[in-house]
């Protein structure tokens, strides 16, 4: 069973092998990427981030889930150089680069804690896998041209219930900027995937690592248990020692 809805802006996608799929499972699945939505979106005026951000609500009365999600951004600050940072140049704060990958990877654990084996979770490009799909490597996966969307330059297997995310600028445009130059956005790369353990920490230091430009590659090559991709804006890729393992079934 495979379905799809649009939420933050973005197409959510999930797919179950398993044949006890139901449509109440899925129905609670996207539930709780609207709820995300309403709750961190820095676009909706009564969302919780937005009530923060306009003093509304002190961060030590949030909510829970809140207060995690800030505790996370601020150790990935910390692991990644500072080249990681929810505040924005005017001062709120944005948490969207680390609340996707965390909800993808907080819908995919409701999926296994309700039984099912092999699926996959994807939000705006970005997945989490479990079990297979259907071919007995994992999940194949393709990583975009950057230069033209409708190319894939890559596919790779996602195995072991991992993840793998992406951080560019060639679909959403400029979005991520460097936390220690606020006024240079990165432009010696269009993008970069990084396959991790899971969605959440992938997306993360996808996040980070694009935010460091070229050297960016090279702290991914560096985390143990992750692997890289990575094109410049000259179209030439460059890979982390452990990526060639993910291009094989």
């Amino acid at each position: 069973m495979k379905q799809w809805r649009i939420i933050m802006g973005m197409p959510v996608i999930v797919e179950i092998i398993d044949r006890s799929a139901s449509e109440s499972i899925m129905g609670r699945v996207f539930d709780y990427f609207t709820w995300v939505d309403q709750t961190f979106s820095t676009f909706k005026p009564d969302s919780e981030i937005s009530k923060i951000n306009d003093g509304r609500v002190k961060l030590e009365h949030a909510s829970g889930e809140m207060r995690q999600i800030f505790a996370l951004a601020e150790q990935t600050k910390q692991e990644a150089n500072g080249y990681f940072d929810i505040v924005t140049n005017d001062g709120k704060y944005d948490p969207s680069g680390i609340v996707k990958g965390w909800a993808i990877w907080q819908a995919a654990t409701m999926l296994a804690n309700a039984g099912f084996s092999n699926f996959y979770v994807e939000a705006g490009g970005d997945i989490q896998v479990q079990g297979s799909g259907g071919e007995g490597a994992g999940w194949k996966v393709g990583i975009k041209n950057p230069f033209n969307v409708q190319e894939i330059v890559k596919v790779v297997y996602v195995k072991n219930n991992e993840g793998i995310a992406t951080s560019g600028t060639y679909e959403r445009g400029a979005h991520i900027y460097n936390p220690k130059n606020r006024r240079r956005e990165p432009s010696d790369i269009v993008s970069i995937t990084v396959v991790g353990p899971n969605i959440y920490e992938a997306d993360r230091f996808a996040t980070a690592a694009f935010a460091m430009g070229r050297e960016g590659i090279g702290f991914i090559d560096h985390l143990n248990g992750f692997a890289g991709y990575a094109i410049d804006r000259n179209r030439q890729a460059t890979m982390t020692r452990q990526f060639d393992y993910y291009t094989h079934p």
